[in-house]
């Protein structure tokens, strides 16, 4: 997945590969670099001397400039009038104090002696007293004098400086109490003209303390509908904590979290401390649907990132669907639907895609795509679910197939043992890019239709779990893309084993942080990504977290994204013209063909494939999280390995390492001290979970709940 700001590109028509040798002439002459100008010379040094202030270096850090003065003139007489307010206050108290004797009196009654010294305080302050009017009549004959003799004019200069002198005296200074700017609303302007009030924002979030300070990376400037700056933070002080208390830093900022968006500066230019912070002028998420991009293209390529949605910052947002899988999960009525239509459309677009569209809502939701599906099914019914059962058996043989026919295919055709382009568009080798789209797909998996797998005793719900999870593990090296989507985003219906092998997560709105875990992983919420916090009115709009070995995924953790719109007719026109293609291209099939016949398969070899994955139907749902997908990682290693090292399931989980282990403990499995080969190969002692005490919880969680 990526993000760009660009518009859509071309898109080139496919055709067959070619291969031809040319006739070619090697040349060592190395081409010539153009000489630059004496004006190019000159701005390159001008742009990167240190000499010359970075507000002069470009057009738009001189707007910028120009914008900060201009602020600075408008406030100025207004900072100007509140200084010499403070300034005028603070001698006030400065006198008040001194006349009153207080060093002195302080001094006595901490050594107990105010008795004694009363008299004393009693004289000195007298004194200071006939100080204090003496120096009031001086002052007042000395400015009757200047009066006299040099006019208003000397008066007025006077008065000017000794309120230059109250307004240094009563400045802001860092720290003192009693001048802390209160924020009581968006900080656009304030952002640019005081960074303090950041500071401020930050020691009240606690994400600094109160003797550190933030360095600024980059003023604040206006960018698009909303105010940027970024920021170092203090030393040991990181960027992950400030995304994690995003909402803390919103209230001190006096802003909706939603208008908020905090990013890590990754890359070149970036560290772990380095934040980028972006406030929205108003609700970033509001206003009329976001028309989808490819219901102007004529036809788009699988292989491209599809257009998925726009983040708070209108920065277009793109899915990649090859080499990966997609599950959606939201309450009813958010969007789901319509979310899952998007990168189905940018497969019905290319016309060498082949398409398994099954529906368990049964509704017309997805009847446009019967005209161009290899395989459809749009029902709820037990005999639906077997169809679904039937042609999920014939795509794991497929599976199985292509696998057998790659490993016969020369270097050069196939690089690295997985599916190219060229591979994908060759009719000949027949491995088409395909995806199975299930919507509702909670119906399917929740059947309770007995069924013998294997000599297992199951239900048909988890041997089609089985079959997806097989699916969503081996596929993708062979153009095989699963996209599941889900309204009852928990872990009794969709399986652990399951969930663990769907590499993109899109999460709307859902009930709770535990359904948004589900649906985005475990410990997202403490890492500052819920979507249960998302506003009901805000359709569509959800948490994308992008497969970590696409190009997004490898730079950021997940982000929110407001969805593209497109309705049942605008549907129905890309699928019409999905077909039109089809039939120029010649790769109409099955279903859509007129052609239902179900392929020959080999049930034994499909066992075969799915091999211990096969699970019982009182397995499944019974194992709490974090157990079962513990189990999942373990797989055959449960019955091959006999010690765990806690640090490996750490990092194989990614979550948290005291939260993991209190809820291990839960479901009756502690931690223990055990040997492990280290990678200098020492045997060393180390806390981890012994695989019979991880059998033994499976069998008494299982136990519990029968």
């Amino acid at each position: 997945m990526s993000t760009y700001d660009e518009s859509l590109p071309a898109q080139r028509q496919s055709g067959a590969v070619e291969s031809a040798v040319f006739d070619a002439e090697l040349i060592d002459d190395v081409p010539q670099t153009p000489s630059l100008t004496r004006w190019q010379r000159f701005m390159n040094w001008w742009r990167r001397s240190r000499h010359v202030p970075p507000a002069l270096k470009s057009r738009h850090a001189a707007k910028n400039a120009l914008l900060r003065l201009a602020g600075v003139l408008l406030w100025s007489p207004w900072w100007f009038v509140g200084a010499v307010g403070r300034g005028a206050v603070a001698v006030f108290l400065t006198w008040r104090k001194w006349v009153r004797v207080y060093d002195y009196r302080e001094a006595a009654e901490q050594s107990e002696k105010l008795a004694d010294k009363f008299i004393e305080i009693r004289e000195l302050t007298l004194f200071r007293w006939k100080v204090t009017g003496m120096t009031v009549v001086a002052v007042v004959t000395a400015g009757a004098v200047v009066y006299l003799l040099y006019g208003g004019r000397a008066l007025w200069i006077a008065a000017a400086v000794v309120a230059f002198g109250m307004a240094v005296f009563g400045r802001r200074k860092d720290g003192a109490p009693g001048r802390t700017p209160t924020l009581s609303g968006p900080r656009s302007l304030t952002w640019m003209m005081d960074p303090q009030m950041l500071v401020d924002a930050f020691r009240d979030a606690k994400l600094i303390g109160k003797d550190e300070s933030l360095r600024l990376v980059e003023r604040a400037t206006h960018d698009g509908a909303g105010w940027a700056v970024t920021v170092d933070l203090p030393a040991t002080r990181k960027a992950a904590d400030v995304i994690k208390n995003r909402e803390a830093l919103a209230s001190a900022l006096a802003v909706d979290e939603l208008q908020l968006i905090v990013e890590r500066v990754r890359g070149r230019g970036g560290h772990a401390g380095r934040v980028f912070l972006w406030v929205a002028d108003s609700d970033p998420y509001a206003g009329p649907p976001l028309r989808f991009p490819l219901l102007d293209v004529e036809r788009w390529d699988a292989w491209q990132p599809i257009p998925f949605g726009r983040d708070a910052r209108s920065r277009r947002v793109d899915m990649q669907l090859v080499w990966t899988s997609l599950l959606i999960g939201a309450i009813p009525r958010q969007g789901k639907t319509f979310a899952t239509r998007l990168p189905a459309a940018g497969l019905i677009l290319d016309p060498h895609a082949r398409l398994y569209v099954f529906d368990g809502k049964g509704g017309k939701d997805w009847e446009a795509a019967a005209n161009v599906a290899h395989r459809f099914v749009c029902g709820d019914e037990i005999e639906h679910a077997e169809t679904i059962r039937d042609h999920l058996v014939e795509l794991v043989a497929e599976v199985q197939a292509r696998y057998a026919r790659m490993s016969a295919l020369d270097d050069e055709l196939c690089p690295e043992s997985k599916i190219t382009p060229a591979i994908s568009r060759d009719r000949d080798l027949g491995m088409p890019i395909t995806a199975v789209i299930i919507d509702e797909v909670q119906v399917y998996l929740e059947n309770p239709a007995r069924e013998d797998v294997g000599g297992k005793k199951s239900t048909l719900g988890a041997y089609i779990a089985d079959l997806l999870t097989y699916l969503a593990r081996k596929g993708p090296a062979v153009g095989i893309v699963v996209i599941l989507a889900t309204q009852r985003p928990d872990s009794n219906t969709i399986p652990s084993r399951l969930r663990a092998v769907l590499g993109s997560r899109f999460a709307l709105r859902v009930m709770d942080w535990r359904d948004s875990n589900i649906v985005l992983g475990e410990q997202m919420n403490t890492r500052g990504f819920d979507a249960s916090t998302l506003l009901p009115g805000h359709k569509g709009v959800g948490i994308l977290r992008p497969d970590a070995d696409t190009d997004t995924g490898a730079d950021m953790i997940a982000k929110t994204v407001r969805t593209y719109f497109m309705a049942n007719p605008d549907w129905r026109t890309i699928c019409e013209r999905g077909r039109a293609l089809r039939q120029e291209a010649g790769t109409l099939t099955g279903h859509a063909a007129g052609d239902d016949e179900q392929r020959a398969v080999d049930p034994a070899a499909v066992l075969k494939a799915l091999g211990s994955g096969l699970v019982a139907s009182e397995d499944p749902a019974t194992i709490p999280e974090p157990l079962a997908s513990v189990l999942d990682y373990l797989g055959d290693d449960l019955d091959n390995r006999e010690f765990v090292p806690t640090a490996e399931l750490v990092d194989a989980l990614d979550v948290e390492p005291t939260m993991f282990g209190r809820q291990m403990g839960d479901c009756g499995c502690h931690p223990r001290r055990g040997r492990a080969v280290s990678e200098d190969g020492a045997v060393r002692q180390i806390r981890g979970y012994y695989t019979a005490d991880l059998r033994t919880a499976t069998a008494e969680n299982s136990a519990e709940e029968e």
